[in-house]
């Protein structure tokens, strides 16, 4: 093993990029030994610095992984943190609200960094008080947790509202045709509302909904889950929607060259609805799911170029994803014929929702040139939670007392110094029993406990519960006592 040595960071660096991918499993690009996928710029910044192969998001699900990330905390401390609706209300501390509810942005922030926030959101808008009102200021949003600049989607982009929020305000509203959203649990909200019910032949010809939850407002010839009337400008077409996102990463950072900046950038893809450029089509041998992926990277070598062009050639560049892979989730587009032959979370068992760990087990790899080997791996077990504390010991910022309270300071491991991570990891359901990682033993809390050695069994098929029941128990205590700290 390496030696667990705190890195004596000489200069923070110019740059500090997270790019958040959105279900991407660990084994579905080339990096990870996808073949029919092809991840030039992955690949190349693989080449770059460290691919680590035991990092994991603290959820299988999009919204608390999220959370954890922006607050170094698990999402289980909160109680409220679960896949929200596109007009639920923020979910994050604001700032200002104490010291012990500082996040990742305003610990950036406070090391001297100009912070953004662009392309996926789903952590919440507005303070709950009243409905939120698209048609105006919206407050809070990202700016009051720390972001100084933020292009985001309120939600997914299978969840209305379709439309991109810059700064609090929607982008190219029509004051005459004012925005409105529900999620009443009805099929139709409004008189001439079209649904996949009413109108199935506006629908796109991969796009019919597989579930009654993905079938209400269609938008751009994708039905959606939740309603939503008026703002036919300020809509996306989904086929830009990576190109949009990446566009205004690409501004962010051209305005900001010469001063610090901490950039999260959170991809649509490979969420469904998949809908990538017609340039993509085609370009993997896994249809339209591993064509998103190929788009993904795609935006990926944009922004790193965007960030050699600005003179950003000292930059901490993070890249992971929310959480596991799902094949087919809400619409018929053929995923899940493509992938009939091929495991998305390979070597591993389950995916997005899941705790085994094809859920929560994902890629990541960092590179920092001079600071991060090119082309190592590194087999620590970390979490991203971690973020939130390595990244403020890297950039020369104190983490106030109680902030951050599941953050482990792995600065060390991150920068590929040493492969000694953390000891212990909880893994929250979506919903189910819960999981728990202590070394490379792994605990599943169900009705009859599952316990496996993944050094020996990655793909969790041998369950020791019975043979090793000391080691059952002493799982399960650990847990009950991560559960209640």
């Amino acid at each position: 093993a390496l030696l667990a040595v705190t890195p004596a960071v000489v200069a923070k660096p110019k740059a500090i990029v997270v790019f958040y991918a959105d279900d991407l499993g660990y084994g579905d690009t080339s990096v990870y030994g996808q073949a029919k996928v092809p991840t030039p710029n992955l690949e190349r910044l693989a080449h770059d610095g460290c691919r680590f192969c035991d990092a994991h998001a603290a959820t299988p699900i999009c919204t608390p992984s999220r959370y954890s990330l922006l607050t170094g905390r698990y999402a289980f401390r909160r109680p409220d943190t679960r896949i929200l609706d596109g007009d639920a209300k923020l979910i994050l501390p604001v700032e200002g609200s104490g010291e012990e509810n500082v996040t990742l942005p305003v610990l950036m922030k406070r090391a001297g960094y100009r912070t953004a926030a662009i392309g996926k959101w789903h952590l919440g808008l507005g303070a709950g008080e009243e409905p939120i009102d698209w048609n105006g200021e919206i407050t809070p949003s990202p700016r009051e947790v720390g972001f100084d600049h933020s292009f985001v989607m309120a939600a997914t982009a299978d969840r209305v509202p379709c439309v991109f929020i810059r700064n609090g305000r929607v982008v190219d509203l029509d004051p005459a045709d004012p925005i409105e959203v529900s999620y009443d649990n009805v099929e139709k909200k409004w008189e001439g509302e079209l649904t996949a019910h009413t109108n199935p032949e506006l629908l796109k010809a991969w796009g019919r909904p597989s579930d009654r939850q993905h079938d209400k407002t269609i938008i751009d010839g994708i039905s959606r889950i939740g309603h939503m009337r008026g703002g036919a400008a300020a809509c996306w077409k989904d086929q830009d929607l990576a190109d949009r996102l990446t566009a205004e990463a690409e501004r962010f950072i051209r305005e900001s060259a010469g001063q610090p900046i901490f950039l999260y950038f959170a991809t649509n893809d490979i969420h469904v609805p998949r809908d990538p450029n017609p340039r993509f089509k085609g370009r993997s041998g896994l249809g339209i799911r591993g064509d998103a992926t190929v788009q993904m990277d795609d935006c990926l070598g944009r922004v790193r170029a965007a960030l050699a062009a600005a003179g950003y050639d000292d930059t901490l560049f993070i890249f992971t994803s929310d959480n596991g892979p799902r094949v087919s989730d809400g619409y018929e587009d053929g995923a899940r014929d493509a992938w009939a032959n091929d495991n998305p979370a390979v070597p591993f068992r389950g995916g997005k929702y899941t705790v085994l760990e094809g859920g929560t087990r994902i890629p990541m790899i960092v590179a920092w040139p001079g600071h991060v080997k090119p082309g190592t791996t590194n087999n620590a077990l970390i979490s991203q939670t971690d973020f939130a504390r390595s990244l403020a010991k890297i950039a020369g910022v104190d983490v106030p007392d109680g902030a951050c309270g599941d953050s482990q300071e792995l600065s060390y491991v991150l920068l590929g110094e040493s492969d000694a991570g953390r000891d212990s990891l909880v893994e929250q359901p979506a919903w189910g029993p819960w999981g728990y990682r202590k070394g490379a033993w792994k605990l599943i809390n169900s009705k009859e406990p599952q316990l496996y050695f993944l050094d020996d069994d990655p793909g969790e098929r041998h369950n020791l519960a019975a043979e090793r029941p000391e080691k059952l128990r002493e799982l399960q205590r650990d847990l009950r006592a991560a559960l209640k700290n």
